[in-house]
């Protein structure tokens, strides 16, 4: 097989927080040049061990022997995890030097895989990821004797047990609690299952079988749709509350007793209270597509709060150079505990866990104490074209164009305006010529006329996106 050359090279998969796309893209030949990439920028580093993982998916058994074997040719000791979720790979590399490969594309859809990586103990940054395309770009040829994909799932049990060890540990029940989990397919599924056993809860499982043919959709617990069986189970079982993972384990979203899902910015401002009971004057991250209900909580409840860029791996980033940061969250799910017991790294499971340890020692439901943190009203992730438009000119015509409307200007990333009752945020696409736009209010007459307030102003320049903006839910 021929190597890459500038006509055929994906660059556009090399994404700001991983490597992920179609596997038109995501090729053996282009997974090979990646490996490569990565054992150089392990070698510079002096690593001499990798852990290696890989997820559900049909291509991910023989895209990771693709990498081990590349590794090992480069002098690179490779141990291999076999299937396992991203947070498991996360916990086993911290175990060493810190140092770890994934095959996965998260909650993609099946036609699709990627990678992520840890080096000494950090996930790349977008400066990173573009060093290894450009490195990986210059692979000559790759012998497609590595890739042998008939290969199937393995699962290291050794691997799993001491990660298991460790939640089991970590984690305190008081009160035994049914609850439903919902491993959507992915690889995380497996060690719900056994942690929630071994802490003596009541469980029903749902998907939590790996199968990368992800029958019914994909493996993305931030669609509504998707959490359709999680919600009718948890009614028809009368369970304390359920929770459904991502292809790969690193996100969550929680579902209470009545079949509500709980929205990520309320689920933030729980945990931002669970952990500053303890640790009070301590810092609060979140990314910009949050609501301002999270600062506000955070302050009211003694804590320093932060905003920052979207992007889990900037929200680790962020939260292992910061002194005072004891909790991370996104948006998206993510959600990462730093604060001396969980271990600084995005773990969907832990989270959960978490939120069950919490319930078991209150006296009422999970929806009754939800009811202290006010719902919202808010449109989700929304995606419209650019219409090859270029971005920046239309982040700058709202940045030049809002003095009227009252609000906080803020560019942390893209264009956010926070207002007294609520905010809206319009960011650019990393990865394709679109943007995401997001709009949260106090009410829902509120939530219509900032996204009206949004769609006025590109409605004499840009009117499709103005239409676009309106339509956005």
């Amino acid at each position: 097989m021929t190597g890459l050359d500038n006509t055929n090279f994906p660059a556009h998969i090399f994404r700001a927080y991983d490597i992920r796309g179609n596997l038109n893209d995501f090729s053996p030949t282009v997974v090979a040049a990646i490996a490569t990439a990565l054992s150089r920028l392990y070698l510079s580093h002096h690593v001499k061990q990798v852990v290696l993982g890989y997820d559900a998916r049909l291509t991910s058994p023989s895209y990771a022997v693709i990498c081990a074997t590349i590794l090992a040719q480069q002098g690179i000791e490779v141990v291999e995890l076999g299937c396992c979720s991203t947070p498991m790979m996360y916990f086993c590399a911290a175990q060493t030097a810190g140092n770890g490969i994934m095959i996965t594309a998260s909650h993609n859809p099946k036609t699709d895989n990627g990678v992520k990586w840890l080096c000494q103990g950090m996930p790349p940054s977008p400066e990173q990821i573009q060093a290894v395309a450009r490195d990986a770009k210059q692979v000559p040829s790759f012998n497609t004797d590595l890739a042998r994909p008939q290969i199937t799932d393995h699962v290291q049990t050794h691997f799993s047990q001491h990660y298991l060890n460790y939640l089991q540990q970590d984690i305190q029940i008081k009160r035994p609690l049914h609850i439903v989990v919902d491993g959507l397919h992915g690889s995380a599924g497996q060690y719900a299952i056994e942690i929630l056993t071994r802490l003596g809860c009541k469980m029903t499982a749902l998907r939590c079988e790996a199968n990368g043919n992800f029958p019914e959709h994909a493996p993305d617990p931030s669609q509504d749709m998707h959490l359709n069986t999680l919600q009718q189970q948890v009614l028809s079982t009368q369970a304390d509350l359920g929770f459904a993972l991502d292809g790969d384990g690193d996100r969550v979203v929680m579902v209470d007793e009545t079949g509500q899902i709980i929205r990520a910015d309320r689920l933030l401002c729980l945990f931002a209270q669970m952990c500053l009971q303890q640790q009070p004057e301590h810092e609060i991250v979140f990314d910009v597509k949050c609501s301002s209900q999270v600062r506000e909580w955070v302050e009211q409840h003694h804590g320093i709060a932060t905003m920052i860029r979207t992007g889990s791996t900037f929200l680790r980033q962020y939260i292992a150079q910061s002194k005072k940061a004891i909790f991370g969250g996104e948006y998206a799910g993510h959600y990462v505990f730093n604060d001396g017991r969980g271990r600084g790294y995005d773990d969907g499971l832990y989270a959960a866990l978490r939120v069950i340890e919490f319930v078991s020692e209150q006296s009422q439901s999970f929806s009754a104490f939800m009811q202290q943190i006010p719902q919202r009203y808010s449109t989700q992730d929304c995606y419209i074209s650019t219409h090859h438009y270029p971005s920046r000119a239309l982040l700058s015509l709202i940045e030049q164009n809002c003095q009227h409307l009252q609000a906080s200007l803020s560019k942390i990333d893209g264009i956010r305006l926070d207002f007294k009752d609520g905010f809206g945020i319009i960011r650019a696409s990393n990865t394709g010529e679109y943007l995401t736009v997001r709009f949260d209010a106090d009410t829902p007459a509120r939530l219509a006329q900032i996204r009206q307030d949004f769609a006025q102003i590109f409605t004499l320049q840009y009117p499709e996106i103005a239409t676009e903006i309106r339509q956005a839910h």
